[in-house]
């Protein structure tokens, strides 16, 4: 289920390094991810597309250290950004700005012009304000923009709420009866040059009945386009692959690749897609150490040093993850609630879990290398922890952890009168 992490004897290793030792050198809590592993999950994108003209764009947001973007850049893939921030992380991890493609609901018209600045492939629009603000911009520093329209089709994704996109009750894209018409807007902008079309309906999907319905939605839109004389260059169909977090029966890309064959022969639009959990949840670990364990009436708690501001996903999303000790057990002896030590009754990172542990022993998180660390806080003052890269027997810091100087780094005291 989880490919970064295997047991070799008693114990549990992450490429050619014992998890004990990644803890021991690198201090608890801490993220660990598998170079490999995200390489693999990438190649695997390639591999599949690599019959028809295509470009993997990984979306940032899941996980954004620029040592994960750098390993990503070095194997050729694109990037999906939904912010300025993220786009200086691409360019600083080596990545190439013509394959960037420039997603969110909010672009500022001063994030406008940085990316057009450096290039990028294709701002994701995803509202007729935009569009406007847009091609103002791009006029105001003589560039072009290239443009994709993002639209709902008001397809169930039948995933998690707070992560649906493709509805109309959703804040995300253009309904897709209106596209046309913007379309036709942005073909008579100055400063617009309309490029393709963009759709994304979630994450976290384990069924691609979802997708193949949001792109047959997508084709009647792109084919009446060009009827009116507003040919598309490419189709971008998102990413929201789902990955295993427990017992989910998730599909091959060859197979979502087969069932959406029958609908792209013939065409000659370049495929983008945008995945990003797909590619690093199941490449990463939260490590961590048991701190006491306690007992209130029938219930068991493991409480550990990681926390809800460390990994939100069981909090935000009530998720399930899976989670186990670095030292393999002979059996279990309780069950626990593993939870962390912030002042929330939410903070918890696993429920009604057969473990066998003392206070000290080492826990990990598997599936946390997506939506991870990057949704981390400081929330009750905790420092964010490190994060370090596996490449074979190597023990890459590619974060240092935060210090209590790092707390309140911009604050300041006011003078008093």
């Amino acid at each position: 289920m989880h490919s970064s992490v295997k047991t070799v004897g008693n114990q549990r290793i992450m490429e050619q390094v014992p998890l004990k030792t990644i803890v021991e050198q690198q201090g608890s809590p801490c993220y660990a991810y598998s170079k490999a592993a995200i390489s693999d999950n990438f190649l695997s994108y390639q591999r599949a597309l690599a019959s028809r003209d295509h470009l993997i764009c990984y979306a940032v947001k899941s996980n954004s250290n620029i040592a994960v973007l750098q390993t990503l850049a070095k194997l050729g893939a694109g990037f999906d950004i939904v912010s300025a921030g993220e786009l200086e992380r691409v360019l600083m991890a080596g990545g190439d700005p013509t394959k960037v493609v420039y997603s969110g609901v909010a672009k500022t018209a001063d994030e406008m012009r940085r990316a057009l600045e450096v290039g990028i492939h294709c701002f994701n629009v995803e509202s007729e304000s935009e569009l406007r603000l847009l091609n103002k911009t791009a006029a105001e520093v003589n560039k072009i923009a290239p443009v994709s329209l993002r639209v709902n089709p008001d397809v169930d994704a039948k995933t998690h709420p707070y992560i649906s996109t493709g509805l109309k009750e959703n804040k995300f894209g253009i309904d897709i009866s209106r596209a046309f018409d913007v379309y036709q807007q942005a073909a008579q902008m100055d400063s617009i040059a309309v490029v393709g079309v963009d759709c994304h309906i979630g994450s976290q999907l384990t069924d691609i009945t979802p997708f193949i319905d949001a792109m047959k939605h997508l084709l009647v839109l792109v084919d009446r386009l060009a009827d009116a004389g507003i040919k598309l260059h490419h189709l971008d169909i998102g990413g929201g692959l789902g990955v295993c977090y427990q017992n989910e029966v998730v599909p091959s890309l060859e197979s979502y690749m087969d069932a959406l064959a029958p609908l792209l022969e013939g065409r000659t639009e370049t495929l983008i897609m945008e995945p990003g959990r797909s590619i690093t949840a199941n490449a990463g670990i939260l490590l961590m150490q048991v701190q006491v364990i306690k007992k209130n009436g029938d219930k068991n708690f493991a409480v550990v040093d990681a926390a809800m501001n460390d990994m939100l996903r069981p909090a935000l999303y009530d998720a399930w993850m899976d989670i186990n000790t670095v030292a393999t057990e002979c059996e279990h002896n309780a069950i626990y609630d593993v939870v962390g030590p912030v002042c929330e009754t939410g903070d918890f990172l696993a429920k009604d879990r057969a473990l066998s542990i003392s206070e000290g022993d080492y826990l990990y998180l598997s599936s946390a290398g997506a939506y991870g660390f990057t949704m981390s806080s400081n929330y009750n003052s905790r420092p964010r922890v490190a994060e370090v890269m596996i490449d074979n027997e190597k023990i890459h810091l590619v974060r240092a952890r935060e210090t209590l100087e790092d707390l309140v780094r911009g604050e300041q005291l006011i003078e008093e009168s």
